[in-house]
């Protein structure tokens, strides 16, 4: 069944309003028609079973038929830090990422960034961001879609960090020497509730001054395992590493 998040103040009592690009969505591609249900989450993570009631020109109004009770998120908070990669690859992060469950995005300008942000572009560019989590949200049937924030510099990043109960970043060079045992025993300590921050470098990877800067913020340096992952791998390689710890043992 189709999903749709639905602002709070397009809530009227047990009705919801529907507009914009999910009202093109649902009469244009999905073709429903009054009668027809769908699954409506608001931004309070309250989650509907809903009918549609009427169809305008501009909006859908669908009646709450039935709050549903259900579990779609992990159980904590992780907050994906990713420094800014060539291409399209923070869009497929984001995509599988939301799909795996994470709680944030926050891109990063890096040392070693082939990609320089582009601020007169930033809106434009944010605003596809959130749109691609939205929509792998929806389909995925999250509860949430994921904060995304604009890139920050490393200072900021940092800065920001102290929000996150656990902090560590993905460091090839401890895959080198085979220190594989620093993620494994983060998500052993961790509860549910608690939050990590997990920093991924770009395609060059972290430079010394990041590493050192890092790690004086109380950021623990790990491997993924012995092979050395690609840059939009690596966090999705962590999120399915939390979510078999805290949702499939």
């Amino acid at each position: 069944m189709q999903r749709y998040f639905v602002p709070d103040d397009q809530v009227e009592n047990d009705h919801l309003i529907i507009q914009g690009d999910d009202y093109h969505h649902i009469v244009h591609v999905m073709r429903m028609e009054k009668g027809s249900k769908l699954i409506c989450v608001l931004s309070c993570h309250k989650t509907a079973l809903c009918q549609i009631e009427q169809i305008t020109n501009e909006r859908v109004i669908v009646r709450v038929e039935e709050w549903i009770n259900e579990q779609t998120e992990l159980p904590v908070q992780i907050y994906i830090a990713h420094g800014l990669p060539k291409g399209d690859k923070l869009e497929l992060v984001i995509q599988k990422g939301t799909e795996l469950g994470a709680a944030s995005f926050i891109p990063f300008m890096a040392a070693r960034s082939i990609v320089k942000w582009d601020a007169k572009k930033a809106n434009k560019k944010l605003e596809r961001w959130k749109k691609i989590a939205k929509e792998a949200a929806e389909q995925s049937h999250r509860g949430k879609i994921p904060d995304i924030h604009a890139p920050m510099t490393i200072d900021e990043l940092v800065e920001f960090a102290k929000i996150a109960d656990y902090r560590l970043f993905a460091y090839e060079e401890e895959a080198k020497q085979g220190n594989h045992r620093t993620l494994a025993a983060i998500l052993r300590q961790m509860k549910h509730g608690q939050s990590l921050l997990a920093v991924f470098g770009p395609e060059g990877g972290f430079s010394g001054e990041e590493v050192e800067l890092l790690k004086q913020h109380g950021f623990f340096s790990c491997s993924l395992g012995p092979r050395i992952l690609r840059t939009e791998t690596a966090p999705l390689y962590l999120l399915a590493a939390a979510s078999y710890q805290f949702e499939l043992q």
